[in-house]
């Protein structure tokens, strides 16, 4: 049975954890967003090194949990005095600067595969027309090739952005009291399970609703230029 008067007064704090939660999403994408482009750009270079080093970090990061990689960075980090007597410890200290490096270098690798696969599909014969007018890469790639990949890689990265969303959910995990860490609070104390749960997937369904909707209409947009 659910009791909608105890729900009812849960409400703001999971209203409290929701902000956290879209705090820790946001930083994260923006975070990810600058390193994917970044390797992008890196790989864009072809250089043989370069192309070994990208792909082992992708393969890394893709090839492993996110929790696994959420518990290295909080837990594992403390383990290295030089860590603990340094200047980052003031920031692997704490919970949510830990989820959200976890998360940024998560979607970078994903978010980078996306990004050099929007690429590689535009035509080369375009390539070839911006050669021939004697473009340089950086004007290639500023002027030609990164608004082609953009409208390619649109609808995919609304995938990425969505995933990030759900991901959040672990980093209740390491004590963060984002939804998820707020709705484990109340049914150790209410024992309002299915409740609870109930109310957290509504929660993060319209979320996505909403960030689906901003990905159309961007698409719309995009569509018409």
């Amino acid at each position: 049975m659910i009791d909608t008067k105890i729900l009812w007064q849960s409400i703001p704090q999971i209203a409290t954890g929701m902000v956290t939660t879209l705090e820790l999403m946001i930083c994260a994408l923006i975070i990810g967003l600058l390193l994917a482009l970044i390797l992008t750009m890196c790989s864009y270079l072809n250089l043989k090194i370069i192309n070994i080093i990208l792909k082992a970090y992708t393969f890394i990061i893709r090839g492993t949990p996110l929790l696994v990689q959420i518990f290295i960075i909080y837990y594992g980090s403390s383990q290295f005095d030089f860590i603990r007597n340094g200047i980052l410890w003031n920031i692997l200290k704490e919970p949510f600067a830990c989820a959200v490096i976890a998360l940024a270098l998560n979607t970078s690798a994903y978010s980078f595969e996306l990004f050099r696969g929007a690429i590689s599909a535009i035509p080369y014969g375009e390539i070839e027309a911006c050669q021939a007018l004697g473009l340089s890469k950086l004007q290639m790639l500023r002027k030609v090739i990164a608004p082609r990949a953009i409208r390619l890689v649109l609808p995919a990265y609304s995938n990425e952005v969505i995933i990030i969303l759900k991901s959040t959910t672990l980093a209740s995990t390491i004590t963060l009291m984002d939804i998820m860490g707020v709705i484990h609070a109340f049914i150790s104390q209410t024992y309002l399970t299915a409740s609870y749960l109930l109310l957290a997937g509504s929660i993060y369904l319209f979320l996505n609703l909403i960030i689906i909707n901003i990905f159309r209409y961007i698409e719309g947009r995009l569509s018409y230029q």
